[in-house]
């Protein structure tokens, strides 16, 4: 597990992990309800991201992790120890902690992105992608804007995987963060220079260099 980094945006703090064993019992009962339905490779990496989740946070707010209790939002569902899907976040004792988080899985891989005490009304939504997923036909008619096929005309073969990842990553961070998830077209949001989505390179996230991913925060 790497140790927290920081990248362009102000403020926020990765932390990647490999996907493998983890402790069940800093799951809240929602959790491993839902883990429990799971097959086992999916159920392995989900325990895995959601413990991880859990012991960046406690690190961040000084809290042991035993003590996050899950305090998940969803647009439709509500908020609440209940929930085990939506918008991340934990409360203690009842109060919920001030600290935003998003999480993302990939390729063997989970990415958890976090601010500390954010600004009012603040949001975040982090993405990674294989580029090895985006070569199938008909990729940039399902995904990308007229203008993002354009800007990808002319690239030598060997960058196309990595471009159309980079691309996807920053559609998928920035739905996160909008909490409109892919019930919005993906093929409708241009995210070629839209402001407050950035690069997240391995450098400041963790990851190995064959994957991509993208921070939104707004």
């Amino acid at each position: 597990m790497s140790k927290p980094r920081k990248t362009t945006p102000a403020g926020v703090v990765f932390r990647a992990s490999p996907d493998g064993p983890a402790d069940e019992s800093l799951l809240d009962p929602a959790e491993l309800e839902r883990a429990g339905a799971m097959l086992p490779a999916v159920r392995t990496s989900f325990v895995s991201g959601r413990a991880a989740q859990r012991q960046f946070a406690a690190e961040l707010l000084g809290i042991p992790a035993g003590e996050l209790r899950c305090d998940y939002s969803c647009p439709r569902c509500g908020t609440g120890p209940g929930l085990s899907h939506g918008r991340p976040g934990y409360a203690r004792a009842g109060v919920r902690l001030p600290l935003l988080l998003s999480l993302s899985r990939a390729a063997g891989w989970t990415l958890v992105a976090a601010v500390v005490s954010p600004a009012p009304g603040l949001r975040l939504g982090v993405d990674i992608e294989d580029p090895s997923g985006t070569g199938f036909p008909g990729f940039g008619d399902v995904a990308l804007t007229e203008a993002e096929r354009r800007a990808l005309l002319g690239l030598p073969a060997a960058d196309l995987p990595y471009e159309r990842a980079r691309l996807w990553a920053r559609k998928e961070a920035w739905l996160k963060m909008t909490g409109e998830g892919l019930l919005v077209p993906p093929g409708t949001v241009d995210v070629l220079g839209r402001p407050g989505i950035s690069d997240a390179g391995a450098g400041s996230t963790g990851l190995p260099s064959r994957l991509v991913a993208a921070v939104a925060l707004g």
